[in-house]
């Protein structure tokens, strides 16, 4: 290939070799400092002193799966049970699209107008697929992910059932040591994530939709008894008298169900989160609930049933891990499985032969 530069016309010109390629890593930058790992003491203190990035850091080491770093928040969350139970914990629920984040956004800067912190742990659904979350639920809260006084937290459901599990109760201790007196746990909103938030919360509020179709589709026997309170979303312009409309059915329909163990008779109110219309009435209604139960002692009595709940499901999958991490029992459940997929054993004989077998494991047989 000829190049011009180099004919006779062009003595003059000066051609300077090209530039050498540059290395991929910049060599100016400067090595990120190690963060210095925490003692169980240090997540302590700083936990309890209110360091958010301490609680943050906390709250990460609560959900990872290394043996590790799980022995070590066991550590931090026994020392931080005496500075907990202090907070309202309340439960949010609603199918897609009800609004639930853009409530949250609203109802946490109403209840910060008179003060105190609260913290919001918002489950983000994970995919079955990749397992990956897109973890959004803060850019809908614009308002109150800004608020010095709030602390969002999305997690990842992870598979576990409907997206919330035992780390979101230990999650709740951490936050309550950190001073935190108002929780918040959003739901993913489908599955049977709300059974597992009412049994750690001390209100239930679900939010519902109106002028989406019949309204009746949305009164499910299940979730509805769950509630402790109905919030009607979106009753503004012109869907106000179908808000108003829905919230009557919802009345009857609760006339309908048995009493709740605390004698509370839910109620249902309307609101608009999006222009902020009517939240205090959503907030009246839970205050309400709140009177209502500390004077009767249920709420005590909810707290110790919670309790021993948690005790019972952390025995259960303590159970379900040491059962399915044996190498004999994974080896020997491939087998059974071929033999039943091959219709020379049935499914209950299989199962009988591998719980026998652990039986025996245990008995160091």
């Amino acid at each position: 290939m000829e190049h011009p530069e180099n004919n006779a016309e062009y003595t003059g010109l000066q051609v300077n070799s090209g530039v050498s390629s540059q290395p991929i890593i910049n060599p100016y930058r400067r090595p990120r400092a190690k963060r210095p790992s925490l003692t169980a003491a240090d997540y302590v203190d700083g936990i309890v002193k209110g360091n958010v990035s301490v609680l943050g850091q906390a709250v990460t080491l609560v959900e990872s799966t290394v043996e590790q770093h799980q022995k070590l928040a066991q550590e931090v969350i026994e020392k931080c049970l005496p500075y907990s139970g202090n907070s309202r914990r309340i439960g949010i629920t609603g199918v897609p699209g009800a609004g639930k984040s853009t409530s949250i956004d609203v109802f946490g800067l109403h209840v910060l107008r008179d003060g105190g912190k609260l913290a919001v742990l918002a489950i983000d659904p994970s995919s079955e697929r990749t397992n990956g979350s897109i973890l959004g639920d803060k850019t809908r809260m614009e308002k109150l992910s800004q608020h010095p006084s709030a602390f969002i937290r999305p997690s990842p459901s992870a598979g576990s059932l409907g997206g919330v599990a035992r780390k979101t109760r230990e999650t709740i201790v951490l936050c309550e040591a950190a001073g935190y007196n108002n929780i918040f746990v959003e739901t993913v909103g489908v599955g049977q994530s709300e059974t597992a938030v009412h049994s750690m919360v001390d209100f239930f509020l679900l939010i519902q939709l109106a002028g989406t179709g019949d309204e009746l589709q949305g009164i499910k026997r299940g979730i509805m008894e769950m509630a402790d309170g109905i919030a009607i979303n979106k009753a503004d312009g012109d869907n106000i008298e179908r808000a108003n409309l829905a919230a009557a059915q919802f009345r009857n329909a609760l006339h309908l169900f048995p009493p709740t163990p605390s004698k509370w008779r839910p109620e249902v109110v309307t609101y608009s989160g999006y222009f902020e219309l009517n939240v205090d009435k959503v907030w009246d209604m839970i205050d309400r609930y709140f009177e209502y139960v500390k004077k009767t002692g249920y709420f005590e009595q909810k707290r110790n049933e919670q309790a021993k709940y948690w005790m019972m499901e952390t025995i259960h999958e303590q159970l379900l891990n040491d059962f399915y991490n044996r190498p004999e029992i994974k080896a020997l459940l491939e087998q059974k499985e071929l033999r039943v997929l091959n219709n020379e054993q049935s499914s209950f004989t299989a199962a009988h032969d591998v719980l026998d077998r652990y039986y025996r494991l245990l008995r160091g047989e």
